[in-house]
Order: C-alpha cells, then structure tokens, then sequence
C-alpha cells in the first residue's frame, strides 16, 4: 500500500517548496531553514512535555491548539531560544511576523521552531537577514539543504518520503528531521516536519499524528533526557486533489503509512545518537496491560547500565532484568525469559542458558533486538535505543564551546 521513495524528502509531495542557508547563527554550518506551500494547509503537532517550553514553541502550539491554517514553517539551529523570558518571547513572534510578512501571509500561518543552546538571546539582526535571504531561494529541490540546516550534533542528514496508493490515486508524505541527544520524546532536541498533498481536515490529521507518534517518536531513546523545544509537525495542503475522510479505507492505508514514516524516522534519530554505535530494538511481551508494556520497555532503553553493557557488548542480561523490576510495571521476575535476537539468555526461574559467544557476536552488530517476555499476558511494546559511548559524554561535556 505504500512504498518509500529513494531520495524523499520534505518536498516531494506536490506543492512544497523548502530552503536551507547560512545566516550567522552558527560559525560556519547552515542554520536557517524554510519550508513553504503556496496552498494554504491543514496542520497538526505535537509537542514536548518537558514543563521549560521555548518561546518558539509557545508560539507553534497556539497557532496549532487555534487549528490556524498554516502556509510555512520557519527553523533556526544553533539557538533554541530557551529559558530566554519576555525578550525571547517577542523575539519568537518577531521571527513569526517578520516572515509572513515578507511571504505576504498572515502571522498566525507561519510555524516557527528553533534548536540549540538554551538560555542565549537569538541574535534577530542575524535571523531577521536570514529570511531576506532564504525566500528567494525556495524551490522544489531545497528539501535536503533544510533538513541539512536544522542538524545540530546530528552527524547525518534525515530526510525520507512514501508513496501511499489510496482507492482513486497516489498521494505522497515527506519528511525531514533532526535528534541526536536530548532524546526522550514525550514529545526531544528532536524536530520533525512532515508534509503531505492529501486534503485532510485539521482534526482528523491531529488524531493521525497523535497515533503515530505516540508508537514511533515516543518509544526511543539516546539518553532519557526531554528536550524544551521538542515538536513534530505535520503539514497537508491537498494538491493531490485526494481526501482522506474518517473512518474510511484510505484512512487506515494512510495511518500506516504515516506510523512507518515516523518509525523510520524515529530510528535514524536513534542511530545517529550521539557517540552511538549501535540501534537497538527493545521487544516486550507478554505484559499484562500496555501500560506494563511500556513501562518495562522505557526503563530498558533508558538504563545507562544497560547501554553501557551494549557498547561493551557484554551479554548482562541481569541489568536488563533489574531496569524491568524497576520500571513501576507489575510483573513476576520469576517468570520473565530474555533473548538477544532469537538467542535465549535466561529462562523462567532463572534459568540460564547463555552462550557467551555466541551473545557477543550478536551484540557486535550495528542492530539487533533485545527481547523480554514478561509471561504474564498479552500486551506488548517495541522501543528503540542506542549505546553510550565515551563519545557521548566528550560531545556533551563540550557543547557549548
């Protein structure tokens, strides 16, 4: 029902245009990015639940809780914004203002969003030139330049699309995204844009996003922290001249579609973590509610202990079982069994089977999955994490110089 597209990106469904350049924020890397349909959109977010909001975000989610019709998304990178007070609030909505009225729209249909160091005023002189600069430079070609320009410490540009076959046609769903560290999304600094020439109503697509975001961006993990300025944004402007109504066929193809795009997205983000080697898929079964479910998996993909032991590739299936006791999930240890891949490392009261060797050369790889079956009923949850590295704490103790 639907197939991704070598070389997507956020442009490629019909009526995109996006840009990415230079302005000054950062030393030397693209900083600036725009995203823009001439058609006015139907749009849909989601949001971080950290409590410490940027004031770019403050913005976005009014402009999406008013289910405004949007017509671009401005980022920067390099500055968040962040824990900035009033200054930075209206420097947020001079951002907003100052680039709709340079693409000749109204304020409330311009989304901004902003990555990078918090706690630093934005240089505006620097930004506001910026949008002079990048308007003249949107084209359908610009999508990876503006996926490139919202990188942080992402070592890798993230850009993806699908081709989704409906019951009367093809419609497309693009995407660009950024995350490396920071990454715990309840809706982390993660950012995604997705973009699709479906016509789909503002409440409905809201309903599409939540679903699909809730089993991709919000089950993965690099280092468990929730960022300030998360958002996942999702943009529909219906030049493909197809609906997609509630509660109908093409509704279900499209979620799928939209969920895999994000899961997709979701595990580069993971595998580009910071100083990571390794993305690993954490499968739980055999919960007794979903909640369990979850909980268990979190608790895993969080474990500093247990993604030390992954960059270590030391098979200590015990420190998988202790996060699981204690993750708040109700639970029997002595029923859980623990595999790597389809390799059994312990058993029900703890009966270990482990072929050290063998183990090792499974957690050598760049993925593989880590597998617990709580044998207490039948819910189940797939999470994704990354390794810690020495790497990770050599970005992280210099980040900001």
């Amino acid at each position: 029902m639907h197939k991704f597209i070598d070389n997507g990106t956020v442009t490629t469904p019909k009526g995109f245009l996006a840009a990415g350049i230079f302005c000054g924020i950062k030393k030397q890397k693209k900083d600036l990015s725009l995203v823009y349909s001439e058609k006015s959109c139907t749009a849909a977010g989601t949001f971080t639940l950290n409590k410490v909001k940027a004031a770019p975000l403050l913005v976005s989610q009014d402009v999406i809780k008013n289910k405004t019709n949007v017509n671009a998304i401005l980022i920067n990178s390099g500055n968040a914004n962040a824990c900035t007070g009033d200054k930075g609030y209206e420097d947020a909505l001079s951002m907003q203002k100052y680039c709709a009225e340079k693409l000749g729209i109204n304020q409330s249909e311009v989304l901004i969003s902003s990555t990078g160091v918090i706690g630093q005023l934005m240089p505006m002189e620097k930004l506001l030139s910026g949008i002079d600069k990048i308007i003249p430079q949107l084209s359908a070609q610009g999508g990876f330049d503006a996926a490139e320009a919202i990188m942080t410490t992402d070592k890798k540009i993230k850009s993806f699309a699908v081709e989704v076959e409906l019951s009367k046609g093809k419609i497309i769903v693009g995407s660009i995204c950024k995350g490396s560290g920071m990454i715990m999304p309840n809706m982390a600094t993660m950012l995604a844009f997705i973009t699709t020439d479906a016509k789909i109503e503002s409440e409905f697509l809201q309903e599409l996003l939540s679903f699909s975001v809730k089993n991709s961006f919000n089950k993965i993990s690099v280092d468990g922290e929730t960022s300030t300025n998360d958002m996942v944004i999702l943009l529909a402007n219906g030049e493909s001249n197809l609906s997609i109504e509630k509660n109908s066929p093409d509704a279900i193809i499209f979620q799928e579609a939209l969920t895999d795009l994000c899961i997709t997205m979701a595990k580069s983000i993971v595998s580009d973590g910071e100083g990571a080697t390794k993305l690993v898929e954490i499968i739980v079964t055999g919960a007794n509610s979903q909640e369990d479910a979850d909980l268990v998996g979190k608790a895993i993909a969080n474990s500093p202990l247990v993604k030390t032991a992954i960059n270590g590739e030391d098979a200590n299936w015990g420190r998988i079982i202790s996060a699981a006791g204690n993750s708040g999930a109700e639970l029997d240890p002595n029923k859980i069994s623990i595999s790597f891949n389809e390799l059994p490392v312990v058993l029900p009261n703890y009966n270990i089977v482990l072929d050290e060797k063998i183990a090792s050369g499974i957690l050598s790889q760049k993925e593989f999955q880590i597998k617990i079956n709580l044998n207490g009923g039948k819910h189940s949850s797939t999470w994704w994490t990354c390794d810690f590295s020495q790497e990770y704490i050599k970005i992280n103790a210099n980040y900001r110089t």
